[in-house]
């Protein structure tokens, strides 16, 4: 201590005394955290400058375009139609309604329970039920109520094709005079999509790798694909009317024929030039 001062002490404003070295990492730490702050402007410019030298460079170009090859296949398979398919039905009107429900409910249930008697399954009956007033118009006496009209239509699925003159005859049996056309088809299709599908597959790649030779690339990854059923069915359809006597006129001999299932892909595959090979 000299005069009064210690050694290791400054003197701030003459009457106040602070550490030296408190004073100097003050002044550090400023100049550090300057130091710092100046570093991340220039590296926050750099990068503004950056950008918008790409964004200019950009600026008249057109986007990268995606080397693809689109291929398309198609495959077909026949396969025999097993079911028919056919619609039995009764309408009769009465004034009152209640009458003309009971009326017809006599005749279809009997077609209903001689279809069970042929083994058709709850499954293969779809009932089409309605009621409805009937009118009749005149220049004298204008629209008139003739009473109420009930049909009750069945479309049967036969699936043991022998029985289908069985199935027909009801109507005639029992009254039962509207019935529609017969028409064949095959119960579950899916089977026969899977393999029109297999052989549109196999079509669409054979096609591709030949393309692919020509053109001098090789295929890369599936970029979309895309598939729709197409063809046309040829099942075959007989229609049939009342006979006089309220008979049906079922055919003597039926054929059932075949039905053609056919499937359409669309393959979008990636392309790549052979050298990257």
């Amino acid at each position: 201590m000299a005069n009064g001062i210690k050694k290791d002490c400054c003197c701030v404003g003459g009457c106040r005394c602070t550490s030296c070295w408190g004073a100097d990492f003050g002044k550090k730490l400023l100049l550090t955290l300057a130091g710092v702050l100046l570093v991340y402007g220039i590296f926050y410019l750099g990068t503004l400058v950056r950008n918008n030298i790409k964004q200019y460079d950009y600026i008249g170009k057109a986007d990268k375009m995606e080397r693809t090859l689109t291929i398309n296949g198609f495959g077909k398979v026949t396969g025999n139609n097993d079911i028919a398919v056919t619609t039995i039905g009764y309408s009769n009107t009465n004034k009152d309604v209640a009458t003309a429900q009971a009326n017809n409910k006599v005749v279809m249930d009997k077609v209903f329970a001689e279809l069970k008697t042929l083994g058709v399954a709850d499954k293969d009956l779809q009932t089409n039920y309605t009621v409805y007033p009937d009118y009749n118009y005149t220049q004298d006496k204008g629209q008139q109520l003739n009473g109420y009209r009930v049909s009750n239509q069945v479309t049967v699925k036969i699936r043991d094709l022998a029985k289908i003159n069985q199935v027909l005859n009801l109507a005639g049996k029992y009254g039962a005079t509207e019935v529609s056309g017969l028409n064949f088809t095959i119960d579950d299709p899916e089977n026969l999509k899977t393999q029109a599908r297999d052989k549109a597959l196999a079509d669409a790649k054979v096609k591709a790798v030949k393309l692919a030779q020509s053109l001098g690339v090789r295929l890369g990854g599936v970029v979309y694909y895309n598939e729709y059923e197409g063809g046309q069915d040829m099942a075959k359809s007989y229609m049939m009317g009342a006979a006089e006597g309220g008979g049906m006129m079922a055919p003597a001999a039926v054929a059932s024929g075949s039905k053609d299932v056919s499937m359409n892909v669309s393959i979008n595959f990636e392309i790549l030039p052979i050298s990257q090979w």
